[in-house]
């Protein structure tokens, strides 16, 4: 929850640099008002789940929100609730989860939350820089850098939603370069799928390379660090079709 809490901070600290009507050069589609009533929406969503609220509405956060004097202390209410949500709730507690080969709901929840707000806090840094962040303006650890990327590569991605779409199969190895972790993504044009390691054997027909961080950051088409090798229209198949969305 340390990675939460914190990302938390900053996204608060940039939303308030950068003022709730600044537009959000990575969500071209936001203003910061927008991103924080998202993210407080979720964390409050998130918290209901594990929670066991079966009944539970997101549209009440947004207009809670929009209703509220100060959205910047409503949303700092929302994660303060989130984060002792998970303290509270039990290991063997049971909840929804929606990723492929999820942990239990406990750890779940923790970890995609604590994802989920670095991200957005990653969208909060750039509406107060004016630009997509670099891996150097955000503060975040290379292992729980490389978790994040874990996690888009094996949950996210093989779901089925927003995935890469092909012709003719191809496959991608993605290296980071400091903590040493490796994944490698088989797309054929009906399915997706991505083994941790990397492959042995065969080159793969394309590489994205970097730190942890920048490729945390590239994967999550916040940032534009990772080193692209091989087919060049891999990356920007990846821009153009890797979208994780709330609906």
């Amino acid at each position: 929850m340390t990675l939460l809490r914190h990302s938390g901070a900053v996204l608060l600290d940039a939303a308030a640099r950068a003022g709730l009507g600044a537009p959000v050069p990575t969500c071209p589609a936001w203003d910061v008002r927008a991103l924080v009533t998202h993210q407080g929406m979720v964390h409050r969503w998130a918290a209901a789940h594990l929670r066991g609220e079966k009944d539970h509405d997101p549209k009440t956060s947004v207009a809670a929100a929009q209703a509220a004097p100060d959205l910047l202390a409503w949303f700092a209410d929302g994660l303060e609730s989130l984060i002792g949500t998970i303290a509270a709730t039990p290991d063997d507690a049971e909840a929804m989860v929606f990723l492929k080969d999820a942990p239990p709901p406990r750890r779940f929840w923790a970890r995609r939350q604590a994802h989920e707000t670095t991200i957005h806090s990653a969208d909060s840094l750039a509406a107060a820089l004016g630009r997509a962040p670099t891996a150097s303006d955000v503060t975040i650890a290379p292992e729980l850098a490389a978790d994040g990327v874990d996690e888009l590569l094996c949950g996210f991605i093989t779901r089925g939603r927003g995935k890469l779409r092909t012709d003719e199969p191809y496959t991608v190895a993605v290296r980071a370069t400091d903590t040493g972790d490796a994944w490698t993504l088989r797309v054929e044009p009906d399915a997706l799928t991505t083994t941790a390691g990397a492959r042995a054997g065969a080159q793969p027909d394309a590489e994205f390379a970097g730190t942890a961080a920048q490729l945390y950051l590239g994967l999550w088409n916040r940032g534009a660090e990772l080193t692209a090798t091989g087919r060049p229209d891999v990356l920007r198949d990846w821009r153009s079709q890797v979208r994780v969305r709330w609906s």
